[in-house]
């Protein structure tokens, strides 16, 4: 028992990344609490049950990761990463800010929300690869898989917590001081980093400052075909599965017509799942493309019992099963990716890696949104279903012509 726990754990041994863990938690907890804030205001007060808006603003948050993609990896690569996190957390703090002041001056209007989500947007496009790519720096290689998985754990424990105090704080304070909490979060991020041991770091090799540096990270990517196959998957379930906010929301106001505490109950009954598969995650060594079949398929799975779910705890049950699936597959990609990578690279293969998976999403959301208003949201979880199983489908080819080829060698 000793052992699991120590290896389940052993990457806390840094302590630039329990520090980083601590802090990213409030953070974390802060980010949760507005994505259900934001739903929740878009949906019951400045609309009236638009999933469509909905699905605009979740096209508008994710689609700087296409934008803005030929640079955001080259960042990744070439610049100090932890100046970079600090200045695009700090950015993102202020945005947060500037919703949550329109809010409670009663004059925030549903393009503040769509402007809003665009800049906060962009700043996590730049913000996602260099985070993801930091967390090598903190750790090692070694460790990376861990490290990995307990980064998972941190953001999915948030989000137990952060839906569940949002539906408190919207029922008893008010939207805009959600939003407001959220903002001051950030701070947990940027103190936590600001005491960090620069002696510790595991410096990774910088990319050569070359005009080609993006069509370089394409070039490196399409040779390899074991990339290629992930980031497939990842698209099939991004575009058409992972929208949650759509799905959940949708579901609780216009099938279970429930309260906003009930709403951000569910979202925190998702993060049971997904923190159970991250910490299953920390216990493996390393990850494959076995498990990223797994994944895919029990998430079809979940989403399709989702659909059918006669009743709220039925389809909170159902939640519970499509976290943990999806978290299983999502570090395993992440993991996998990194470690087959060249470490000059890497920046450009995570921010392809974050661009297929949330950068469908301005494809995806409109069109799951359309769907959940004209045919109801248990048609959207249908479509997460086929997303989920067409993903399987992917990996079993590629294992599959894996396997054909070890039997011609022998």
């Amino acid at each position: 028992m000793k052992n699991l726990v120590s290896g389940t754990f052993r990457s806390l041994k840094s302590f630039n990344f329990r520090l980083w863990t601590l802090g990213s938690l409030v953070s974390n907890i802060g980010t949760w609490m507005q994505r259900v804030a934001q739903d929740w205001l878009v949906l019951t007060q400045l609309t009236h049950h638009d999933a469509s808006a909905l699905g605009i603003v979740m096209g508008l948050q994710f689609a700087p990761l296409l934008l803005l993609l030929p640079w955001t990896g080259l960042a990744a690569d070439r610049l100090n990463r932890r100046k970079l996190l600090m200045i695009t957390q700090a950015t993102m703090g202020v945005l947060a800010l500037i919703l949550g002041v329109l809010t409670i001056a009663g004059v925030i209007q549903l393009w503040h929300v769509y402007v809003l989500a665009f800049l906060s947007g962009s700043a996590a496009a730049l913000d996602a690869p260099v985070r993801q790519t930091f967390v090598a720096e903190m750790v090692g290689d070694a460790d990376l898989p861990n490290a990995v998985a307990l980064n998972s754990s941190s953001f999915n424990a948030a989000q137990m917590i952060g839906p569940a105090v949002a539906g408190l704080l919207i029922a008893n304070v008010g939207l805009g001081w959600t939003f407001l909490l959220n903002g001051l979060s950030f701070a947990a991020v940027l103190i936590s980093m600001s005491f960090f041991r620069l002696s510790e770091l595991h410096k990774s090799a910088r990319a050569h400052r070359t005009t080609s540096g993006f069509l370089e990270g394409l070039r490196y990517v399409w040779r390899r075909s074991d990339l290629r196959a992930i980031l497939i998957m990842l698209f099939l379930i991004g575009t058409f599965g992972m929208n949650f906010p759509i799905f959940i929301a949708t579901m609780a106001v216009n099938v279970f017509h429930s309260d906003a505490r009930a709403f951000g109950l569910l979202s925190s009954i998702m993060a049971v799942g997904t923190l159970s598969g991250a910490l299953f995650a920390a216990g493996r060594q390393k990850p494959g493309l076995p498990s990223l079949l797994c994944g895919a398929g029990v998430f079809g799975l979940g989403c399709i019992l989702a659909a059918f779910a006669q009743g709220y705890w039925w389809f909170a049950a159902a939640l519970v099963i499509i976290g943990a699936a999806l978290l299983t597959f999502g570090n395993g990609t992440n993991s996998t990716m990194q470690l087959s990578t060249e470490s000059a690279m890497r920046g450009r293969v995570m921010a392809l890696r974050v661009a297929i998976a949330l950068g469908g999403t301005p494809i995806g959301a409109p069109i799951v949104g359309w769907v959940a208003n004209h045919f109801g949201p248990r048609w959207v979880l249908g479509i997460g279903a086929a997303a989920g199983f067409a993903a399987a489908l992917v990996a079993v080819s590629v294992l599959a012509r894996r396997k054909e080829s070890l039997l011609v060698e022998s």
